[in-house]
Formats: C-alpha cells, structure tokens, sequence
C-alpha cells in the first residue's frame, strides 16, 4: 500500500471525497463502483469493481471457444482493462488497459467492424501490433460494462457478417448472464 500523504475527513452522512488527482491516476469516474475491503490493522481501502471482471473464468472460455469457431484472438475487455484473451499471448494482453480509441468505442455502444483498408484501424492495448477487426460492447441495463473484440495481428483481415455476429452474440450472452 503506497502512502500518498493527503488526509480527508468524513462528513456527518459517512462520506469521503476522493481527491481528483487520484481519481485520475486510477482512472475512476463518476458512478464507479467501489469495492471496500478492511484490514487487520484498521485499514479501509477501496477497489474499483468491474462487475464483467467477476466473470473472468467464464468470459476466458467463452473466448476461448469463440477463438476456436472464429480464428481469430479473442478479447473480452472491461471498461479499463482486458479481463479474458484466447488465441494471443495472454501475457501482452491480460490486465493491460484498453486504448483510449477502443475506450471511446465503448461510450458509443455500437459494433465495429474494419473495412480491411486501413482506414478505420483501431488497436485494443496501446504499444502491440494486434488491431481489433470486429467489436461489440457489453451493456446491461442501459450502462457500458465492456466488450468483446476480434483481433488479427496482420495488416488485412477479412471479417464476415457471421464473425460480426458472433462478436454481437457474445456481448449480448455476457450481458444476460450479468442481469441475473
């Protein structure tokens, strides 16, 4: 646990304000949720929560599988990071954050797909050489929880109607199994 000097008081409801500069390091926006957990010692200390990310075992298989039917490397990510990863090196991809570009997908919920000709690249993690082919996002309820993309690591790939739907598909089935 890292020391960051600042001192906050809790106000008469229980409420503590989270200073903006952490909330930027931490990429923590308005409505987040937080996972709170204490420690022996008197500790209380916060975490964001990613409700996808409670599905990390299952979201990994199924992208597995979607790997398999497709060809392609598969990610599922959160809002912040990839949670799951199949048919890449797990180890460039797992936990790192998502690109701002795939970030600013997300806010506008739709599918992606590349037309192959370059022109509507967009990569999934900054600093690799895999670029996403097909992307839907996962909205429950109305709200943004992630998404689930199709990668290919050279330059031309060409993606299909049915690969697009399996994508949609995928992003639709992790979204009912988070209502429940």
């Amino acid at each position: 646990m890292k020391n960051t000097g600042i001192v906050r008081k809790i106000d008469n409801l229980g409420r503590v304000v989270i200073p903006a500069e952490i909330r930027k390091v931490m990429f923590i926006r308005e409505g987040d949720p937080l996972k709170i957990y204490t420690g022996e010692l008197g500790e209380v200390m916060f975490k964001k929560y990613s409700p996808l990310g409670e599905l990390r075992h299952f979201a990994g298989m199924y992208a597995e599988t979607l790997h398999q039917t497709s060809g392609f490397a598969v990610i599922v990510c959160d809002r912040d990071m990839v949670i799951a990863a199949a048919g890449a090196p797990k180890k460039e991809l797992l936990e790192r954050r998502v690109s701002d570009a795939l970030k600013g997908h997300m806010e506008r919920r739709g599918v992606f797909a590349d037309t192959g000709d370059g022109s509507k690249s967009l990569m999934p993690v900054d600093g690799m050489e895999y670029r996403v082919v097909t992307v839907a996002t996962v909205i429950v309820s109305g709200d943004v929880y992630g998404c689930v993309a199709l990668l290919s690591n050279g330059d031309a790939a060409h993606v299909t109607e049915t690969e697009i739907k399996l994508v949609s598909t995928a992003a639709g089935f992790l979204a009912k199994t988070m209502e429940e």
